[in-house]
């Protein structure tokens, strides 16, 4: 999903809870990585590896400016003759340290990913949680963003609106000198404003 229909979907989404809670969850994501300098760890179920928003975090650290957005995806069937970025498996999460903030994206409870993200939290990382809502990781997680099932969006879409927002939370650039970000923001903008009314 690019930028423009991002804007689109925000658009849509006026006047509904979800772009304050996005954004909210998105803040606390970004305040989080930003006051230890980096550390994200992204993590996702056996059934469910959250490739798509390690993708979007990784597009929004570098348009943002702020490179400590950028995950290190853990993955449960990670190999050691995986390529570098794909060989990070769940004893990462288990290595874990204070300054560190995992990000779990679980439309569902698993068991031993609990255990590892509850060994995490008692290390102290910062637990941050996407998924149904509810549940043993809610109560673990700092902060939960509760996607339930057959509501309004599905995960896929919220993922898309937190990426987006964690880039947009950055500190404003000096007057007078616009990133590409800034651009391409504006220019979404504009496509997407009503047209003006004619008298």
């Amino acid at each position: 999903m690019d930028a423009v229909r991002v804007a689109l979907l925000r658009e849509v989404l006026a006047g509904t809870e979800w772009l304050g809670a996005t954004r909210r969850f998105a803040g606390v994501l970004r305040g989080s990585v930003v006051a230890h300098g980096g550390g994200l760890l992204l993590v996702g179920t056996p059934e469910y590896e959250p490739w798509h928003l390690a993708a979007h975090l990784v597009d929004e650290a570098a348009w943002s400016g702020t490179p400590e957005l950028a995950p290190t995806l853990v993955r449960h069937a990670a190999r050691p003759t995986d390529p570098a970025h794909l060989a990070v498996g769940p004893g990462r999460i288990t290595a874990a340290r204070r300054g560190e903030t995992l990000l779990v994206v679980a439309p569902d409870e698993h068991a031993p990913l609990l255990d590892r993200v509850h060994d995490a939290r008692r290390a102290g990382v910062t637990v941050l949680a996407l998924g149904s809502g509810g549940g043993e990781l809610a109560a673990m997680a700092h902060e939960a963003l509760a996607v339930p099932e057959g509501g309004e969006l599905d995960l896929d879409t919220v993922q898309h609106l937190v990426s987006a927002a964690a880039g947009e939370n950055a500190v404003p650039s000096p007057r007078g000198r616009r990133t590409f970000r800034d651009r391409l923001s504006r220019l979404a903008e504009n496509l997407t404003a009503p047209p003006p009314a004619s008298w």
